[in-house]
This record gives C-alpha cells, structure tokens and sequence, in this order.
C-alpha cells in the first residue's frame, strides 16, 4: 500500500514537472528576447558614438540619467552636456561593445556590461549601463559607470 502511494506521489509529481515546463520555457524565452532587445540598444547606443550622431546618442537615455565619471552627471541635460566633448572630431576617442546582458525576471530592468577600446582597439576600460524598460521595446540608460581596465580584470 505504501508502495502505491509513492507510485501515485512520483506520478503526480512528474505531471506536475511537465505541465511547468512550458511555463518555465515561456518565462526564459521572454528573458532571452529582452536580453536580446539589450544588446541591441546598447550596440545602437555605441554605434551613435562611433557614428559621431549625438541625436541618436541622446535617444538612448533616459531623462533622469545618472552618469559616474570625473563627476556625476545628473539628467539628460547634464550627460549629454558632459558627454558633448566626446562627439568632437572626426574619429570616436573610444568604443565600446557589450559582451554580457542580464535582465531582472520582472523584465523591467537590465544589466549591460562589457570592454570600452581606444581607437587602436586597446581595452582601456569595463562599461557597466543600467538600462530601463519605458515602452515595449524601448528600453534606456538610467546609470553607467566604467571602470578602468585593470579592475575589471581582477
């Protein structure tokens, strides 16, 4: 008797299992279309840079941005004020391409992060961009920081 109760129990459990895989695959399959939606922001997001297109670049953040660096920028205004100096010129004094992108399972925010380069391809740095879901698709940058290279590293 206590052999079929077990039987019953491990039936029982192995339909439960099956009838959440597509729950579970749905739930992955959604992460991974939002991560993919990631990297792509975040390479149109360097391409403006290395485009020298600062319309474009401002698309990609959100209004109230906090950007580290030699000081914090604060609003859309400010980065894109701070940031003006990298459009001048002809050649990008950087790049940057993301390498890894992960995104919280409510699918409203995510983690881009990969090597910034100098213009002979040198890693010179690790970016590290928060970025938020505002519309279907549309998602922004609402913090960035970098850290130099050999930090990264370790």
């Amino acid at each position: 008797m206590n052999q079929c109760r077990l039987s019953h129990f491990l039936l029982c459990a192995a339909v439960a299992l099956v009838g959440a895989l597509p729950v579970c695959a749905a739930a992955q399959s959604q992460t991974t279309q939002l991560q993919t939606q990631v990297f792509a922001a975040e390479r149109a997001f360097a391409k403006s840079m290395a485009e020298r297109d600062e319309k474009a670049f401002a698309e990609h953040i959100a209004d109230e941005a906090v950007f580290f660096g030699r000081t914090t920028l604060r609003g859309k205004a400010q980065v894109l004020a701070g940031w003006a100096r990298f459009f001048v010129g002809h050649q990008a004094p950087f790049s940057w391409e993301p390498d890894q992108v992960e995104v919280l399972e409510s699918g409203s925010l995510a983690l881009s992060t990969g090597p910034v380069r100098d213009p002979s391809g040198k890693t010179i740095a690790r970016f590290n961009s928060i970025w938020r879901l505002e519309a279907p698709g549309v998602w922004r940058v609402i913090f960035d920081k970098g850290s130099p290279a050999e930090a990264a590293a370790q």
